[in-house]
């Protein structure tokens, strides 16, 4: 299967590292023209340059906004006011006690967890649905379908995308524009591996092993057993982008080792 997007515009957020960044890069392998979204002008510009690196294409923007705000989202409209693919990955998480959650804390995760994107979806849309052609994805998390204990709102937030998600590809249906969510599980991110870490040293162990043991206490049902690479996911983020997935909507796609208990 040869993938092919060139010509189009893919609009990835949260992609100056890890899952948002190897998502682009693959994006801009498979032809697209990509715009970078992130809240520092430093690491924008370096993600420019690994992209350019790893991909072999200079044509990638970056738009310094931060789109988990109603004032950055715009900015990030005006910069850019068409694609044809919208990759809403901007997202935070943190463990914490749910009685500790404050009100502030809820607000925040919903602001960027699941406004964010609805905000970029009702403008991008509009656009797509009027040529005829476009793929929005939300990236969720089998937190959403196995919400941990230690950070149920974050489980929430990637829990209330989802049925953003469905909703929509409802509201697009027959328009030619896809709808989906992407579901990846415990992936060795930047973020992932600093929390690792922490977590080794308190332990006393390796970072290597920390990962086995968090597995094993906090998601023992995973059959892949490792964490995942960022390009993993960014591999069936690629797929439901192309034209070949033009039959895949509405749907829940699972880049998560099958930790979630179920065959639906």
């Amino acid at each position: 299967m040869k993938i092919d997007l060139s010509g189009k515009k893919a609009i990835v957020t949260g992609s100056t590292d890890g899952i948002g960044l190897a998502i682009a890069t693959g994006l801009a392998k498979a032809g697209a023209n990509l715009v970078l979204v992130g809240r520092d002008q430093g690491r924008i510009d370096t993600a420019l340059e690994k992209l350019k690196a790893d991909s072999g294409r200079s044509d990638a923007v970056g738009v310094l906004a931060d789109v988990g705000t109603v004032d950055g989202c715009r900015t990030l409209i005006a910069a850019q006011p068409e694609a044809d693919v919208l990759v809403n990955n901007l997202g935070i998480y943190g463990a914490k006690p749910f009685f500790d959650i404050s009100d502030e804390e809820w607000e925040e995760i919903l602001q960027v967890n699941v406004l964010s994107g609805v905000r970029l979806a009702r403008y991008y849309a509009k656009g797509m649905q009027t040529r005829g052609w476009g793929r929005i994805q939300f990236i969720s998390s089998e937190s959403a379908l196995n919400i941990p204990a230690e950070m149920v709102h974050y489980g929430v937030s990637k829990a209330a995308i989802q049925g953003v998600s469905r909703g929509l590809a409802k509201v697009l249906a027959g328009s030619g524009v896809t709808v989906n969510t992407i579901l990846p599980g415990p992936t060795r991110t930047t973020g992932a591996l600093a929390m690792m870490a922490t977590m080794a040293e308190e332990r006393g162990v390796s970072v290597s092993e920390m990962e086995g043991l968090f597995l094993q206490e906090n998601r023992p049902s995973t059959l892949l057993k490792r964490f995942a690479s960022p390009e993993e996911v960014a591999n069936m983020c690629v797929y439901a982008a192309s034209p070949q997935a033009s039959a895949t909507t509405g749907a829940a796609l699972r880049v998560e080792g099958g930790i979630v208990e179920s065959i639906t």
